[in-house]
């Protein structure tokens, strides 16, 4: 349960009327007690407009430069397609602005690099990436009973992440801004990992097929080899739409049901393993868009660290990188 919030609420602005805001990111950050959504933009003012209508947000302007200039807006929520990430992040921060910014914080390593830069030179600001699952009651008890033992020493993590979109026009598959499926869906898997383990990998594997005509990765595989255990998943753009991790220890196991999509109207599930026999948990439904809009917003009003800070951002970076690098040579990468 949440802890009892401050009555003052940050007030939002939206830079784009991606449909993963205004489907989900959004209405979820309408719940928060402590946060409210003033403003939405888009280069379009008619679609920005239509957006607020929509929402019910009161105002709406036409280019994103214009809402980033109201001195109302306190924090930026950043969903535009991958490419623009990292360039208006900066210019949000350089707006005083605080930021949530969608997943992948960037395109590749060297370039988040940039946004560690623009946080040291403005240190009052808050900068997370959108890893929304992290907040979810199924992945904190998850996390909780690795870390007290339930299931002995975390040995492997097997995950899968895919959806069908096989459309040249979605930005999803274009590859040139930003597309594929191991930087859309498969930098959860590895996000995952990196936060349950809770070191980096020292060397991973990557296996990729491409579209022949869209030259996005439409199914990627990948093992990450950390010190005390390893990792191995597969995502895809051009599957069937499916989901599941399991988490695999030395007394026992745990497999969550639907680990990164869960749905908000829904009770979700997870499975214990161990010699006892088989558990089943299950959690009340719950907007993660909400639980991660409330725990970055009350960063900026304790003036307290974010959930995932942005030196976690740049090592999910850098394991991207090694797997596209594996994959180009067909052997294992060193993760630097």
């Amino acid at each position: 349960m949440l802890k009892q919030l401050s009555m003052k609420r940050v007030k939002w602005g939206v830079i784009s009327t991606a449909k993963i805001g205004v489907e989900k990111v959004i209405p979820g950050m309408m719940k928060c007690g402590n946060a409210e959504v003033i403003a939405i933009s888009s280069r379009k003012g008619e679609d920005a407009q239509k957006a607020a209508d929509l929402l019910g947000i009161n105002n709406a302007y036409g280019s994103y430069e214009a809402l980033l200039a109201d001195p109302e807006v306190e924090a930026v929520y950043n969903p535009l397609p991958n490419h623009l990430h990292v360039p208006w992040t900066i210019k949000a921060l350089q707006a005083g602005k605080h930021v949530l910014c969608e997943k992948p914080i960037a395109l590749n390593a060297g370039e988040a690099a940039l946004l560690l830069e623009t946080t040291a030179a403005n240190p009052h600001l808050k900068l997370m990436e959108a890893f929304m699952y992290r907040h979810t009651p199924q992945w904190k008890y998850a996390k909780q009973r690795i870390a007290d033992g339930s299931i002995g020493q975390l040995r492997n993590i097997q995950s899968i992440f895919s959806y069908f979109n096989a459309d040249p026009g979605n930005i999803r598959n274009q590859s040139d801004i930003g597309g594929g499926g191991l930087i859309d869906i498969g930098c959860y898997c590895i996000s995952l990992s990196r936060w349950l383990f809770g070191q980096e990998p020292e060397r991973v594997s990557g296996l990729m097929e491409f579209d022949p005509v869209m030259k996005t990765d439409r199914v990627a595989s990948g093992i990450l080899d950390f010190s005390t255990g390893s990792s191995l998943f597969t995502c895809s753009t051009q599957m069937v739409p499916y989901q599941r991790a399991t988490l695999l220890g030395t007394d026992g196991a745990i497999e969550i049901e639907i680990p990164f999509n869960a749905p908000p109207e829904k009770p979700t599930r997870l499975w214990m393993y161990t010699n006892q026999g088989k558990e089943e948990v299950s959690f009340d439904a719950v907007d993660q868009y909400t639980l991660q809009g409330t725990s970055f917003s009350q960063s900026i009003l304790d003036d307290s660290p974010v959930y995932t800070p942005i030196e976690d951002a740049i090592g999910n970076m850098k394991v991207i990188d090694a797997l596209f690098a594996s994959a180009a040579k067909s052997k294992w990468v060193e993760v630097k």
